[in-house]
Formats: structure tokens, sequence, C-alpha cells
């Protein structure tokens, strides 16, 4: 389905899976309805395929946030830049068109902004308190499916290591205030 949802027809599909169209409709009445089983499949295994793996090499929780980033590039540089996240394509291409689709693959957004959003609960000591976990979270995503279109666009992997590297910049000094605030409070006691 590298051409898009859309462009991709029901016979290619049958052919890829190597099933019969009544085989395919005896579960899935309708192509849509395949796609949201491939959405919720993309749900249930974002920590098990993107998540976990990270997790379990990298322990700092801001290394780990960039340990996911660092896993959407090795997708990038394996495709030659052609392939981008399929969630982001999928929204780009489906989500005016059905809104149980649009819905499925906000969910999957939501899920990955957890699993970063965690990360930061983690760093909480190393952060600024004033900085929203949330926000920066939903904003780490919007670096990554960014950086992405744009790697794709240019067919090179150097705009995203560019926005990775701006980020990681940015979280540097995030951090680099945190203990600053701390000295300040301690200073006023």
């Amino acid at each position: 389905m590298s051409r898009g949802f859309e462009a991709t027809g029901l016979a290619e599909i049958l052919r890829a899976a190597e099933v019969k169209s009544g085989s395919l409709y005896y579960f899935f009445k309708s192509k849509e309805e395949l796609l949201l089983a491939v959405l919720d499949w993309y749900v249930a295994n974002l920590y098990p395929e993107v998540i976990d793996p990270v997790f379990a090499r990298v322990s700092d929780p801001i290394e780990r946030v960039f340990g996911i980033l660092s896993g959407y590039r090795e997708m990038l540089t394996m495709t030659d830049c052609r392939m981008g996240c399929p969630i982001g394509n999928l929204a780009i291409e489906m989500s005016e068109k059905s809104e149980a689709v649009r819905a499925k693959i906000a969910l999957n957004f939501e899920n990955w902004r957890k699993a970063v959003r965690q990360c930061l609960e983690e760093a909480d000591d190393r952060l600024p308190k004033e900085v929203d976990r949330e926000r920066l979270s939903s904003f780490v995503l919007t670096v990554m499916e960014g950086a992405v279109m744009q790697a794709r666009a240019h067919r090179s992997i150097e705009p995203y290591d560019t926005a990775v590297k701006l980020l990681r910049d940015y979280f540097g000094r995030l951090m680099e205030s945190a203990p600053r605030r701390k000295a300040e409070s301690g200073e006023r006691k």
C-alpha cells in the first residue's frame, strides 16, 4: 500500500495477502473496514513494535524520546526516504473521507503522544515545572511528522536530522533552565 489507500485496489490487497475475495469479505465488508482493522492493529502494536524495544535498550527517559525518533529515521533510511509514518500518510489521505478512520488515526497519534509524555513525566525533575508535558509531547510528534514529510519530499534524510537536532537543542535548553529554577527557589527560602 505504498501508493496510498485510495490508489491501492482490492485485487492488489488480495494478491499481497494471498487470500481469495470470499475470505476477505467474510471478515471485512469493505476496504474501509479492513483499514479500520489495520488501524486497530497499529493501536495494539505501537508499544510492542515501536516503544518497548526502545525502552528496553534505553533507560534515560529523555533519550527514550530520541530513541523513538531514531527508529523513524531508520525506517526513512531503509526506504530511501520513500516511506513515511503510515499513520501520518493515512492522516493526510483519509482524515476528510471517513470519520471512523479519522478517529482511529487520532487515537494512534494520541497513543504515540502518551508514550512520549510518559518519558517527559519520568524526567520531570529535569524539565522546568512550567513546561506543559502534554503540549511538549504533541510538539515532539509534530516535529517528527513534519520532518518525515520533508525527508520524503526532498528524498533526503537531512531535513529529518536537522529537525531532530533542533529538537534535541530545545530539550537541552529546557533542561539547562530547570536547575536554575531549582536554585532560585532554594535561595528564596
